[in-house]
């Protein structure tokens, strides 16, 4: 059993196993725009006990990975540790959700796209300290960012200078609200500091970009592909498995992997609150299963599991100058020095462009 209602964006619910489904005109079904935890089934600050006499646990996760969650639950309900365990579900932006569950939102699982959204509750007591105190590092599937393109790419986009050429436009989300937001700008800033370019060059790129190329910013990820698909824009900045989901939705895009891009690390935790933590912990260890990353592949994620990796290596090339969070100094200075609300760089680029912005 899965159940759940309306996120705290407001982004679209599911309920039922296979979960309900929007269509964006003939050729778009959409799976997983939102939700939250189910109210009818929780209480208080973790998920109640279902009827069967098992654990249901309230999943609070970033807007993307409903469609994998859907193959990935029934699979793990059939194990020993999944036996009797039902599951309410919340997707939405990463940040708004991760907020939710500081201000008391009910969370078992938390799942979210950067890993600063899971710190925000470990300095609440909502995670423990040592969420990632395993050889994961917390992180249960990797992305990149990439460029979605109409199909044929008739703008002919093959990296990040072509983003910023005259008559193109850009859609992206929302850094306050969105983790896949975030990690877009930090790839085409790193981007521009790979090419031999300076900060104050790396960061006049993006006051172009944003300024001047962006022309929609919605709350989430997912959103932000849906605004895409409806046909607005030239290009969309997005996750690797976004794009691969898209298309075999049978949405007319392609895709491109620039030259340089950022190494999207997702975590993943179960929080000290939570009354079913021994079902909760199975769940999040039984993600990093063989069978679990290979099914995590199979919808577009790349494995952490290096082994699984290496059997769909065909699948996810390895950018040639591929880089990550820590070369950019971290997440710690990255946020203050980006996306600090009171004088962060990208923050003060989103008030010159009028884009809304937010406490993180």
């Amino acid at each position: 059993m899965r159940s759940a209602h309306w996120g705290p964006l407001g982004l679209r619910s599911i309920s039922g196993r296979a979960g309900a489904v929007a269509s964006l005109g003939a050729a778009f079904v959409l799976a997983g725009c939102g939700g939250s935890s189910d109210s009818s089934s929780s209480s208080g600050n973790s998920a109640a006990s279902s009827g069967s006499g098992g654990a249901n646990l309230a999943l609070v996760a970033y807007s993307t990975p409903q469609t994998a969650y859907d193959a990935l639950i029934p699979k793990f309900q059939a194990t020993t540790g999944g036996k009797g365990v039902t599951f309410s579900e919340s997707y939405g932006a990463s940040g708004a959700q991760s907020r939710a569950v500081a201000t008391g939102q009910p969370a078992d699982v938390v799942a979210f796209s950067t890993t600063p959204d899971v710190t925000r509750l470990v300095k609440s007591g909502i995670v423990a300290k040592t969420w990632n105190a395993n050889p994961e590092k917390g992180i249960v599937t990797d992305s990149v960012v990439v460029l979605v393109v109409r199909k044929g790419n008739p703008k002919h986009i093959t990296g990040w200078d072509d983003l910023i050429k005259p008559g193109v436009t850009v859609i992206t989300p929302n850094p306050s609200t969105s983790g896949s937001a975030r990690w877009n700008i930090l790839a085409a800033y790193g981007a521009q500091i790979k090419e031999g370019k300076t900060p104050a060059q790396a960061l006049a790129y993006l006051r172009t970009l944003i300024t001047q190329h962006v022309k929609q910013e919605d709350a989430s990820g997912r959103a932000a592909l849906q605004t895409f698909a409806g046909g607005e824009g030239d290009v969309l900045i997005s996750y690797e498995n976004e794009a691969l989901g898209a298309q075999k939705k049978g949405i007319a895009v392609d895709y491109v992997i620039p030259k340089q891009t950022i190494l999207i690390e997702t975590p993943i935790a179960v929080t000290t609150k939570s009354a079913h933590a021994t079902q909760a912990q199975a769940f999040v260890n039984w993600l990093w299963t063989p069978e679990a990353q290979t099914l995590w592949a199979q919808q577009g994620y790349r494995p952490v599991d290096p082994s699984v990796l290496a059997q769909f290596a065909g699948k996810f090339p390895t950018p040639p100058q591929l880089f990550t969070i820590k070369t950019l100094g971290g997440w710690t200075a990255v946020s203050k020095t980006f996306f600090d609300p009171a004088g962060g760089s990208v923050t003060k680029i989103e008030q010159a462009a009028n884009f809304p912005t937010a406490s993180s």
